[in-house]
């Protein structure tokens, strides 16, 4: 389960570095061993379960990192160590129970907490790879894009934890962890309140400064211990002015976008209120999309307190940021109107075949009478194309939305699990499943099929299609309005939307945008499927 245990190290093994977690300050590896009596051994089983195959390091708490293996599972863990155990592994076995509740992709798993008295380990996963201090010291700061997808990781992860009420405590460049596949995840979780979730949250600037100029800026608290010039830990100061002020990331290096530059700095602001840790998470998702998309090159400045003639971004309404929209993008929109525009009076309903050239009416010329009849036959609509939209969340989850069309309803796509909270944890604030009926249609109803009942969802229709990415979504979730008040017909596991579709408007593009998750059957959480929509009109 993803999540962090007690502080631990960065280690060494034979085939290359492999960073566990990085405290920050690590213990002198000429020191004598912390353990004596009691001390554990290779190939010792411990809980009759985890077999101990290495010790890696001993950190400067006192703690002892080992590779294991778990020989239930197969699995390989890493077990972090106290000894004596007692009072002295409180904070370690709270901080691993509290992680352990919470299930992120960009938390370390935490698989056990034990106490034996005379010492108590924790049992989590092992990650392959190294640490974010460890990849910029070796191969120098990240680009923007990458440093956004770090930050955007960080973020997301603190955000999973806060939304039980619990504070990280403890992020900084050594427990920023990047896995040999590129996963980001977050580790070293403290329990001992000597941070809120504000510090947390400042923390990311931390880190995307560090990621964007090699320095870190917090020098009035490095690295929990760690100063400048102490072996391994050791990360240079950030340059500051003769006052004390840190130079902003763009004037250290050359290249960074002028929005991530204000973002970071307005971060380490300390006048400047920050966001939520789930509002952040949302920007620098808006941001972390790929980089052929030039979405970096395109944006808007970004900061958290913006002017009156600032327009809002799609996620405004999630926090307040604003984002002022260059000319490119005005542009862009206003091309794609008169795009739909055309189609709309070019006849989206022409058979193929071609037929002849229908006048429009104009001035001189007043219009013929319509002989269609007043009310078409209805039927089922086709669909041209579906999508999933979620601003937020990894495009991984987003898969099998044809499945949605296919006509079986037996077979759909379905949500992640959220836990604590049926409104996706408050992690976001919802998903949408995106339909195009390829050309203007007149709808008279859309249903929907879902695995479970007890659901909330709202229709929203828009008059473009955006690109499919984070970014994409959040322009679409942005600028798509309500199709009437709300659900107006749930029967059991169908909704049926049709109250607010307008007879004299059509419609080419519909969302089904979801709230709220029903329970799962064994209580563990919170998640849904969506087997199958139609659209009836004509």
């Amino acid at each position: 389960m993803p999540s962090s245990a007690g502080p631990s190290i960065d280690t060494i093994t034979e085939g290359g570095r492999v960073t566990q977690v990085g405290e920050g300050q690590e213990a002198d590896e000429s020191a004598p061993p912390v353990m004596t009596f009691g001390a554990p051994t290779a190939g010792e089983i411990l809980a009759e379960r985890y077999e101990l195959v290495e010790h890696i390091n001993n950190d400067s708490a006192g703690r002892l990192v080992w590779r294991g293996v778990d020989v239930v599972l197969r699995r390989p863990v890493a077990v972090v160590m106290r000894y004596p155990g007692g009072d002295s592994a409180t904070e370690m076995l709270q901080a691993a129970v509290a992680a352990s509740r919470v299930i992120h992709p960009n938390l370390v798993g935490v698989y056990d907490a034990i106490d034996e008295d005379e010492r108590a380990y924790v049992v989590r996963e092992w990650v392959d790879g190294q640490s974010l201090r460890e990849l910029v010291g070796a191969d120098g700061p990240l680009d923007p894009a990458r440093a956004t997808a770090v930050g955007n990781a960080v973020a997301s992860a603190l955000a999973a934890v806060h939304a039980t009420g619990m504070v990280h405590g403890n992020l900084h460049p050594g427990t920023v962890m990047i896995s040999d596949e590129g996963r980001v995840v977050l580790a070293d979780a403290r329990t001992d309140g000597a941070d809120s979730q504000e510090t947390d949250v400042r923390a990311v600037g931390g880190i995307l400064y560090f990621a964007l100029t090699g320095h870190w800026p917090h020098a009035e608290a490095p690295l929990h211990g760690a100063t400048a010039g102490h072996g391994r830990a050791a990360i240079p100061d950030a340059v500051r002015d003769a006052g004390g002020a840190i130079a902003a990331p763009r004037q250290v290096r050359a290249g960074v976008p002028a929005y991530l530059d204000d973002l970071t700095m307005d971060l380490l602001d300390a006048q400047i209120a920050p966001p939520g840790s789930d509002v952040l998470a949302a920007e620098l998702a808006r941001l972390d999309i790929p980089a052929d998309d030039h979405f970096l090159e395109s944006a808007g400045t970004l900061r958290f307190t913006a002017g009156p003639d600032d327009d809002p971004s799609p996620l405004a309404a999630a926090g307040g940021r604003k984002v002022a929209i260059g000319i490119a993008g005005l542009l862009a929109v206003a091309l794609v109107g008169l795009l739909i525009g055309i189609s709309a009076l070019g006849g989206g309903d022409d058979k193929k075949g071609g037929t002849e050239p229908v006048a429009q009416p104009s001035a001189s010329q007043p219009a013929v009478e319509d002989t269609t009849p007043a009310t078409a036959a209805v039927r089922k609509l086709d669909i041209s194309d579906v999508k999933i939209v979620d601003p937020i969340g990894s495009r991984d989850a987003l898969r099998g939305a044809d499945k949605v069309v296919d006509g079986d309803e037996n077979a759909g796509w379905e949500t992640q699990t959220f836990y604590n909270n049926p409104k996706f944890g408050k992690l976001k604030e919802g998903m949408g499943v995106w339909i195009d009926l390829g050309a203007p249609r007149t709808v008279k109803s859309v249903q929907a099929v879902l695995s479970a009942s007890g659901a909330s969802a709202q229709m929203y229709a828009g008059t473009a299609n955006f690109p499919d990415t984070k970014s994409g979504d959040g322009q679409l979730v942005g600028s798509y309005q309500p199709v009437g008040d709300a659900l107006e017909q749930y029967d059991g596991t169908r909704m049926t939307f049709s109250n607010g579709f307008n007879a004299d408007q059509k419609y080419q593009y519909l969302m089904l945008w979801i709230t709220e998750l029903p329970q799962k059957e064994d209580g563990s959480g919170y998640k849904l499927g969506v087997q199958e929509i139609t659209v009836q009109g004509s």
